[in-house]
């Protein structure tokens, strides 16, 4: 490794400085305070989003581990009333049969065709 002398330091610092100070001539500096500016500011209201953000999901956090077990309960509860519902329509619908086979005449034609099932299929996902 060659030592450098202490001209030759000087000759790169001045070259080094006249370099600086072209490259410094190419930017205007009220331009680069005035994006200096504006990057603080929107620094600013990103930290200040970040912080309703974080706040909000700590919130929304909360509250789904206070309602998610209620949730859970109820739709259990749900489900056993669907599944009595069902055994109690299936039970009506086979009491109605033995019903119209044992008497005949106790049911008008019109009152025992089939309708159609209108009620919604709770089984399917929702579209």
């Amino acid at each position: 490794m060659e030592k450098i002398t202490p001209e030759e330091r000087a000759s790169i610092r001045a070259a080094s400085e006249e370099v600086s100070l072209q490259f410094r001539s190419l930017i205007d500096t009220a331009d680069v305070d005035t994006i200096k500016h504006t990057q603080h500011q929107i620094l600013g209201r990103l930290q200040d989003s970040n912080a309703v953000l974080s706040h909000f999901n700590e919130y929304s956090e909360q509250c789904y581990a206070e309602l998610s077990g209620e949730f859970a309960r109820k739709t259990r509860l749900l489900k056993s009333i669907k599944s009595d519902l069902d055994h109690i329509f299936t039970k009506l619908r086979s009491m109605k049969a033995k019903l119209k086979a044992t008497y005949p005449d106790a049911f008008p034609d019109s009152a025992t065709s089939e309708m159609p099932d209108k009620r919604p299929n709770l089984d399917s996902p929702l579209q």
